[in-house]
């Protein structure tokens, strides 16, 4: 188990003359200007206490750093522990772990983790690896080549399998790391597990390719940013990469249709376009409530075909496998005879329960679809397929 030490912090300020103060730049009196990357670093005495803190910023060639580089102190050299993320690197140097605690804005009803949140935090954990490698630039997990070029990481798949949610106030332990995908693409996986047990919940994989930002066309890996990632590949797979199952596209005829979403301004990242973990909950929205309350996602895949702006209006799709319509028919036969049993379909209770003589039915799946609704064509922006699996009646939480 690796052992965590921490920084106290203590706020500094910084004064200059009110006439040339600029909020946006900070004068370096104490760094030789070369035209590269140099360290700042301040005492300041407190109680009786000597704190250093050392900021590793890019400087300008007159001898400026943005406010921005101060408050974001992103490294440009590789670091082995991260003290205010609680991250580590792991796997000899290469892989990150990070420690999160489960707050309760990231549970839902049942006082487990939302996918949302699991989610929000594969990202973060990424993010903050490529930020103690030291190859984070301005851009969101961008390195150095790629902002020279104006290229952008974005996903083409990803796949999430879970075993068990976290509860909330719970600690785990997200590791992840990266390896190659072909000559243009990155892989990324991610493990997580319970800090107290030691037991894997959730593990996930994902494929990321480059876009121009300016063009937004798919663009090739250039040389310089291969040389950047390459010494950080991991022959390791969190999921085996089997040939994937075609997911088919829907149509009208889908069992559940949304046809007026519309992006928020609060939806979009960094990029400017709308981030995946969005489209997620805009699926899942489409999923009947009574699966929702009596089965939980064990396994999401995502395949994405194209971006989603803010002006966008989103059609979401939704049809369950061969099994689900049999359940879905008999719910629509009960609704329409609340009489039976009191209101509960003896057939569909067996079917979601798992059967009789306690034969272990199959777990239910779900095709998903988001588009464009437009006049015209509907454009495919990410295809989806879940798998459910129906709750322990031992639920963390359940009796209150």
């Amino acid at each position: 188990m690796a052992t965590f030490s921490y920084l106290a912090y203590f706020p500094v300020r910084c004064s200059s003359n009110r006439d040339s103060y600029d909020p946006n730049k900070q004068k370096l009196n104490n760094i030789k200007i070369n035209g590269t990357s140099t360290k700042s670093t301040t005492k300041q005495v407190e109680a009786g206490v000597t704190t250093t803190f050392t900021s590793v910023a890019s400087v300008t060639a007159n001898g400026y750093m943005t406010e921005q580089k101060v408050r974001q102190n992103i490294p440009t050299t590789k670091q082995s522990v991260d003290h205010f993320r609680q991250g580590i690197a792991v796997e000899g140097g290469v892989g990150y772990r990070q420690r999160v605690v489960i707050r309760s804005y990231e549970v839902g009803p049942d006082k487990t983790a939302t996918l949302e949140s699991i989610l929000n935090l594969l990202q973060e954990t990424a993010l903050n690896h490529v930020w103690m490698s030291g190859l984070l630039s301005d851009g969101f997990g961008a390195t150095h080549g790629m902002m020279k070029n104006d290229l952008i990481w974005v996903v083409s798949r990803m796949q999430v399998q879970v075993d068990q949610y976290a509860i909330w106030g719970e600690v785990l332990e997200i590791d992840t790391w990266v390896r190659a995908s072909g000559k243009n693409g990155m892989k990324r996986d991610w493990l997580i597990r319970s800090q107290a047990t030691g037991q894997v919940f959730a593990r996930a994989t994902s494929t990321w390719v480059m876009m121009n930002r300016k063009t937004r066309r798919l663009s090739k890996m250039p040389e310089e940013v291969r040389a950047e990632i390459a010494p950080w590949f991991i022959g390791k797979q969190a999921i085996a990469d089997d040939v994937p199952e075609k997911i088919v596209k829907l149509d009208n005829k889908a069992m559940y249709v949304n046809s007026d979403l519309k992006p928020k301004r609060s939806d979009l990242d960094m990029n400017h376009h709308v981030n995946n973990v969005k489209y997620v909950r805009w699926m899942l929205e489409t999923v009947p409530d009574h699966i929702l309350e009596s089965h939980q996602l064990s396994d999401i895949i995502l395949e994405y075909r194209r971006e989603c702006g803010s002006s966008d209006i989103v059609q979401s799709l939704c049809d369950p496998d061969e099994e689900g319509m049999l359940i879905e028919g008999l719910k629509q036969q009960e609704n329409r005879d609340m009489n039976l049993m009191n209101g509960y379909s003896l057939a569909a209770g067996i079917l979601e329960g798992g059967g009789f003589l306690g034969f272990e039915k199959p777990p239910l799946r779900y095709t998903h679809l988001l588009q464009i609704n437009g006049e015209t064509k509907n454009e495919e922006i990410v295809r989806g397929r879940t798998t459910w699996k129906k709750k322990s009646p031992t639920t963390p939480f359940s009796s209150m």
